[in-house]
């Protein structure tokens, strides 16, 4: 095991973990360090995984397709909420749309006590004495946190014409060929994601871009104006005594951004470390703190091509979402190496793939490699839908089972009636505006609803389209 990759080891340890035929799986990042084909086989076998769940994982995609409850732990605070991602970001957001709300009423509220208070009013009656006390209540009230914002202003030097030219490079180790006769010229604003199995020599290919190993064959020329920013995973060159502001200290005492000049401390800041913060050592930081120091100091040395190695691991999702924003407007190339599927969606132009010893090119993000590539011949068909491999099985003619019929003749009722509840739910929620407690319930039973109507929406599409099926197979066969 010694021998493997990150990636190896990890696929060796989750095969482990599911060979136990658990009834509770607990599983902590399961798809960091892992290939895309690895994760698809992982989602789909959880899909079908009957026991329970608990889950730790920033993957967005595997967020939207395995989960059905999402329980956020942020500012000291655990929140549930009954969604998948997608479900969860709306049910967020309409939370924080309602503490807004409290919160610009509690204001208000308190303005008008201060101008009472300024007045000069004595507490002399039991109502003037109430409005003082009330007073000391509303200035003692935190209202709802507030939360810093994570600011990744565009920071880069200038880039010539010449960026990086890439002819004819190949590497092998130990009799077998990672990649051969690879070539691209890189452009200014190129988006290029790389993808692979693990083991397969990206991390290896990196290095020979950076200069630190040397290809079997072929060069590498980069630009005289290129300053590049490496962002691998091991949060290498970090020495854990370091004070956080110190690590900063030592890359840039200040730094220019489109708004002016920063400190470290004020760049730090901005990165949601503290003033409390700044002066603790790297040793004492969680593994994603470490990861977004990590990142501002590649940022802070103000590189105009970026080299991400599996950039999304371990770094929260507030900090992903603003690390693409950033990226979009970045001036400069990027080529990144991530299995993160929704990452390499929104940040990929070109997609390079492992495949066979070649580097082949595809145009796109991720789901469009995947809607591009060949069709796999092998295990991978083993994640076809269960319903595909029985048709796939079954020589003879298709028909409902007893069930599926009793269904099929329920099922528009079912989708109907959970609608007709939805729209009560929503009139309620129309109604119950400005009582918050009863919102929080009327929201959850909202999502819950919302829920159960597309599981019954897919179920009704599944069915319709087989009782079609099995129609036109009656017409054949009176043909």
């Amino acid at each position: 095991i010694s021998e493997l990759s990150g990636g190896q080891r990890k696929r060796v340890a989750l095969a482990a973990a599911l060979a136990s035929h658990a009834d509770l799986l607990i599983l902590d990042e399961p798809t960091n360090h892992i290939d895309g084909e690895t994760v698809a086989r992982l989602e789909a076998y959880l899909g079908r995984y009957t026991g329970a769940l608990l889950m730790v994982t920033h993957d967005r995609y595997f967020l939207e397709r395995v989960v059905n409850q999402i329980a956020e732990l942020e500012n000291g605070s655990l929140t549930c909420y009954p969604a998948n991602y997608s479900k969860y970001l709306e049910l967020k957001a309409e939370r924080e749309a309602m503490q807004s709300a409290a919160r610009r009423k509690q204001q208000v509220l308190y303005r008008k006590e201060l101008e009472w208070i300024r007045r000069g009013a004595r507490a002399r009656s039991t109502k003037a004495k109430f409005r003082v006390d009330r007073f000391a209540g509303l200035d003692r009230e935190p209202g709802p946190e507030q939360r810093q914002e994570l600011d990744l202003s565009s920071l880069s030097a200038r880039l010539g014409k010449k960026v990086m030219e890439i002819d004819g490079i190949s590497k092998s180790y130990g009799g077998r060929v990672l990649f051969r006769d690879f070539s691209y010229n890189l452009l200014r604003r190129d988006r290029i994601g790389i993808i692979g199995p693990n083991g397969c020599g990206k991390t290896t290919l990196f290095k020979i871009l950076r200069g630190l190993v040397p290809p079997d064959t072929g060069r590498v020329e980069i630009g005289e104006t290129v300053k590049i920013g490496c962002f691998s995973q091991e949060n290498e060159e970090m020495d854990l005594s370091l004070r956080v502001i110190d690590y900063i200290r030592n890359i840039a005492e200040q730094i220019q951004t489109p708004d002016g000049m920063l400190t470290a401390s004020q760049m730090l800041e901005r990165f949601l470390f503290p003033p409390e913060m700044q002066y603790t050592e790297i040793a004492r930081l969680s593994g994603g703190e470490r990861r977004r120091l990590f990142l501002l100091g590649v940022l802070a040395y103000a590189p105009n091509v970026l080299l991400l190695d599996e950039p999304t691991n371990d770094l929260d999702i507030e900090t992903l979402t603003i690390l693409e924003d950033y990226l979009s407007g970045f001036p400069g190339a990027v080529v990144a190496i991530s299995h993160d599927r929704y990452f390499m969606d929104k940040i990929a132009e070109h997609v390079f793939a492992f495949e066979n010893g070649a580097l082949n090119p595809y145009l796109g993000g991720y789901s469009d490699y995947l809607a591009k590539r060949p069709e796999p011949a092998g295990p991978e068909r083993a994640e076809e839908k269960p319903e595909k491999q029985k048709a796939r099985r079954s020589s003879g003619r298709l028909k409902f089972t007893y069930q599926e019929q009793r269904e099929f003749e329920q099922i528009d009722g079912v989708v109907s009636g959970l609608e007709n509840s939805l729209k009560d739910i929503r009139r309620q929620i129309e109604d119950q505006s400005s009582n918050y407690a009863a919102l929080e319930e009327l929201l959850a039973e909202k999502s819950r609803l919302e829920a159960e109507l597309a599981e019954k929406t897919d179920r009704w599409v599944y069915l319709n389209e087989l009782a079609e099926k099995i129609e036109n197979q009656k017409k054949d066969g009176s043909d």
